[in-house]
């Protein structure tokens, strides 16, 4: 008699101490620390909802979720997941009760566990990537960072700028001084969001940055080059490890940069970009591989920008103590006379409160499109609004 009671008590049993314990991970890894108050009255005139709520955590003393605490309750909501379907295989009738059943709305708890990994990371904060992170479409977000450099200095001016096309080919030497200007702004927005299910967000994103030749009035201070980057980008959220670091972004989009000039001096290109993202505490990694969208011989300004620009790059961000620290390098990919790239690092880091200084420094091909096949080094120094996080 015991032995056939046992099959329809220990699933009983099993399935009760899972609902326990599927209900109380969740909340415990939600710790939080305290933070550096804010005056709140300050928050009230921001205009995006985003930006205003960092304020109000800032001034009330909310801190950024336990992100560690996330990935724990994620990890643990799918182990027991992947146990009641066990269960429910070896002996049926121990499913776990349906959303608002008579104990807890067991799926409902599992699910958002599970969709919250990564909530309060680097790139979930950029990119809100977790199901409780969302915050509606038609938001402005920070992209790349923004920032104005007055002093941006090169090794080498390119007076010459060349391409294979003879159309895009300058004959007559430009007037470039090696001292200029630079600044850069960058902003997405959501368009889209859970287009699959509670994952999935549809962006759009602009980049401008231009160098300003702002301190020669003989040639009557004429912007040299600006670069205009409009992008579409499908993002997904995932969860998974790759030697300590979390994979958390995967992404596809669409991009077209532009320097919006007549020939010769045009210069302009089409790609598909993949998006990998990972990050680490206080590290960020982010990935793109891209293809580029061929055109015709007679159209295609710079046919041969992959083998200078590249086919691809990475950039690495450390965040400590209200510093910043980005190295981003790409590469054709080929060997050879096709075997060129470059490396670009960045430096932001706090001077006031509101205010936050900026160094770049550059060493390579394509620092902008006009010179996307000259090799130089770029040296600048000035103020940033918006880094990377």
């Amino acid at each position: 008699m015991h032995w056939h009671e046992a099959p329809r008590d220990r699933p009983s049993l099993v399935r009760h101490s899972l609902l326990l314990i599927a209900a109380a991970s969740p909340a415990a890894a939600l710790a939080q620390a305290p933070a550096t108050p804010a005056t709140p009255e300050a928050c009230v005139s921001i205009n995006v909802d985003s930006d205003r709520l960092a304020c109000y955590d800032a001034a009330l003393g909310r801190a950024g979720r336990d992100t560690r605490g996330a990935d724990i309750a994620a990890k643990e909501a799918r182990a027991i997941q992947q146990n009641l379907e066990l269960a429910e295989e070896v002996v049926p009738g121990t499913a776990p009760p349906a959303a608002g059943g008579d104990l807890y709305p067991m799926e409902d708890t599992l699910q958002r566990a599970i969709a919250n990994a990564g909530k309060g990371s680097l790139l979930d904060s950029r990119w809100e990537l977790a199901k409780d992170s969302k915050l509606g479409v038609f938001n402005f977000r920070a992209y790349k960072p923004v920032y104005l450099l007055p002093a941006f200095w090169t090794t080498d001016t390119n007076q010459t700028p060349t391409s294979p096309n003879p159309n895009n080919t300058v004959t007559t030497p430009l007037e470039v001084d090696a001292l200029e200007s630079k600044f850069q702004l960058s902003f997405k927005t959501k368009a889209w969001e859970n287009i699959f299910g509670d994952n999935g967000d549809l962006w759009l994103a602009y980049t401008q940055s231009s160098r300003w030749q702002v301190y020669s009035p003989e040639t009557s201070r004429p912007f040299r080059e600006t670069n205009y980057e409009p992008e579409v980008m499908l993002t997904f959220r995932n969860n998974y490890r790759l030697g300590g670091w979390n994979g958390r972004l995967l992404g596809i989009g669409v991009n077209h940069q532009s320097n919006g000039r007549a020939d010769p001096l045009s210069r302009s290109w089409n790609r598909v970009i993949g998006m990998i993202g990972l990050d680490r505490e206080n590290w960020a990694l982010t990935v793109r591989p891209w293809w580029r969208v061929d055109e015709s011989a007679s159209e295609d300004n710079n046919r041969d920008i992959e083998d200078y620009v590249g086919r691809g790059d990475a950039t690495l961000v450390y965040v400590h103590g209200g510093h910043q620290f980005s190295l981003m390098g790409r590469h054709s990919l080929r060997g050879g006379d096709r075997s060129h790239g470059a490396v670009q690092f960045d430096w932001g880091f706090p001077i006031s409160r509101s205010l936050r200084g900026h160094v770049q420094v550059f060493d390579g091909y394509g620092e902008s499109l006009i010179d996307y096949n000259h090799r130089a080094t770029y040296i600048g120094l000035g103020i940033s609004l918006l880094e990377w996080y």
